[in-house]
């Protein structure tokens, strides 16, 4: 396991998790406040694991935004390059549980604090001893993060790290799903790994089949696609291998920051293993599977619980119950 880091950028929101499963938003009486948003999930899942990360983004200077900020910082976060603005509140996200774990959003965001965070903001030196930056697509809209998102990717790659992309569609954003299919696009082609669920596959690509849908990813620069499938588990390609790891059979509670936990949990087993943006091609079927399977049981203890990061567990739970498992 090497020393370097994991950076994220993007946006962190308050999760207001309702109090009840399987009902609509009319009938939940309450919610209750986590700190979540995609990339922020993914700098928790690191850290929880024994990781360095380093979040980037702009968070409203209001209770919420600093909220944020404490949560993220008691996780072990470098919080120190997040900025705050009184020019717009921090995003929140309202969710609806239905009965098997999966979950609908009603996003406050029209702007957030985090979308105007500018490529000005970026601080170069953030990225030094970085292993890898991961970014989504909610913040790859018409507005500055946008721009930030590609200084952050200059940075990277002058620092030869793994740059990660997960789309993490979320269509109620977009009032044109064609420039959320254009933004998809125009980033895929400036990232390594590839992490896309099997629910999105079609929608950016073009082909429900994973097997034909690798060649135009791999063609257009991607080194390894993590392709998440639910209770169905997860696989991962590269040109010269593949591999496969099942799901646990459990009780999901909350599914929300289960896809974050499986990305966040698979960067730090690649970082474990020493695999670097070189040898990423070149990783065996034994090291990929086995990285699946760590990122598979990481899952399966998060989506026990409520919430996405007060969820994720440590290393020792992971690999207590992996070897319960053994």
């Amino acid at each position: 396991m090497t020393d370097k880091k994991l950076v994220a950028i993007g946006e962190a929101l308050i999760d207001f998790i309702p109090s009840q499963q399987g009902c609509d938003f009319d009938d939940v009486e309450s919610f209750f406040p986590a700190v979540g948003g995609a990339p922020a999930n993914v700098c928790a899942a690191y850290s929880k694991l024994g990781g360095k990360s380093l979040f980037l983004t702009k968070l409203g200077d209001d209770p919420f935004g600093h909220k944020i900020a404490r949560a993220l910082g008691k996780e072990g976060i470098d919080i120190s390059r997040i900025s705050f603005t009184d020019e717009a509140n921090t995003a929140l996200a309202f969710v609806s549980l239905a009965a098997d774990g999966n979950r609908t959003f009603s996003f406050y965001r029209k702007p957030s604090a985090d979308m105007l965070y500018t490529a000005e903001q970026v601080p170069e030196d953030a990225f030094e001893n970085i292993y890898a930056l991961h970014f989504c697509s909610v913040s790859l809209g018409d507005f500055p993060m946008k721009e930030a998102h590609n200084k952050a990717i200059e940075y990277a790659r002058k620092n030869n790290a793994v740059i990660s992309f997960d789309p993490n569609l979320r269509f109620m954003l977009w009032s044109d799903k064609d420039a959320l299919k254009k933004a998809v696009l125009e980033f895929i082609p400036k990232a390594d790994v590839l992490k896309i669920s099997d629910d999105e596959l079609e929608f950016i690509t073009g082909e429900s089949d994973i097997e034909k849908a690798l060649p135009v990813l791999f063609d257009s620069g991607i080194k390894l696609v993590l392709f998440t499938c639910g209770k169905d588990g997860m696989s991962a390609f590269t040109k010269n291998a593949r591999a496969h790891a099942k799901s646990p059979e459990v009780t999901a509670v909350d599914t929300t920051g289960a896809g974050d936990a499986s990305v966040g949990s698979f960067l730090w087993k690649l970082n474990d293993f020493g695999i670097t943006l070189n040898s990423l091609e070149d990783i065996t079927e034994d090291k990929l599977t086995e990285a699946l399977e760590f990122a598979e049981t990481f899952c399966s203890i998060s989506v026990r619980k409520k919430g996405a990061i007060p969820s994720y567990p440590s290393l020792g739970e992971v690999e207590e119950l992996i070897n319960k498992e053994d």
